[in-house]
């Protein structure tokens, strides 16, 4: 069984002592490929030395709404760069709209677009954070989409309702649920995650945060997406494996991954 976890944080000081042990428990749980996503410049440079030294990592390079802040044009011209002369780079983000924790929406939608640019300019997927913003975030897509066509991407983490689920559908979106649809309370997702087409599902950890049950309150790293897809599986009422193979053939195409010789 072969598994890609496509949304990982590994730069963070959580993994430094241990992370060829980290390694070495996502490789023996089948785990081929992983998405390292990116939220300030600050990581570009350390994330792409961690991929020099994991041939099977790959990486977003973009701007957090949280951080969107930091924003300046010549941000915008380093994240084109980057993507367009490192092959791994295989997306921008992580992007969006946070209207949880900031009350800076304007500015966000304005930086969500630019990010949003760069994409459709470079012909890269999205990966997409969307906090109490799910309307907003319909209305920007809907309306950059009509004004220059569409970006295909990924909603990350998603909690959103069946409701809001459809709308990112109907936008062409695929949507990743993490460790979060294993939580007991987590009703309202664990429905979102039942009416996701197969051709449109993706799993990920988005560790260190976020373990699934029944690692929960531990550091997450990305062997526990194998518990994210088992339990995917129950609750779809899907054999593991071929959740497995169509989850990894969804990320390989939405990304465009190669495939690797074994590691």
């Amino acid at each position: 069984m072969q598994l890609i976890d496509t949304h990982v944080h590994i730069n963070f000081d959580s993994f430094d002592a241990d992370l060829e042990a980290v390694r070495d428990r996502w490789r023996e749980q089948g785990v081929v490929q992983l998405v390292h996503s990116c939220v300030t410049p600050a990581e570009f440079t350390k994330t792409q030395k961690l991929a020099d030294l994991l041939p099977e990592l790959f990486f977003s390079v973009g701007l957090h709404p949280l951080d969107a802040k930091l924003w300046e044009a010549d941000l915008g011209d380093q994240i084109r760069a980057l993507a367009s002369s490192d092959k791994r780079v295989v997306a921008i983000g992580e992007m969006g709209l946070d209207f949880f924790k900031a009350d800076n929406h304007e500015w966000q939608i304005e930086v969500f677009r630019s990010q949003l640019q760069i994409a459709k300019q470079l012909d890269l997927p999205v990966i997409i954070h969307c906090r109490d913003a799910a309307v907003m975030m319909r209305q920007v897509c809907q309306q950059f989409w009509s004004e220059f066509g569409q970006v295909r991407g990924v909603m990350h983490c998603w909690s959103g309702t069946p409701e809001e689920t459809q709308w990112f559908l109907d936008l062409g979106f695929s949507i990743s649920f993490s460790g979060v649809v294993t939580f007991k309370n987590a009703t309202q997702i664990q429905a979102s995650a039942q009416i996701v087409p197969t051709d449109k599902l993706l799993i990920e950890t988005d560790c260190p945060f976020l373990a699934p049950v029944p690692k929960r309150g531990k550091r997450n790293e990305p062997a526990f997406v194998s518990h994210v897809a088992s339990y995917l599986a129950q609750l779809r009422g899907e054999n593991l494996d071929t959740l497995a193979d169509f989850t990894t053939a969804n990320a390989r195409e939405l990304f465009k991954l190669p495939i690797l010789s074994t590691i």
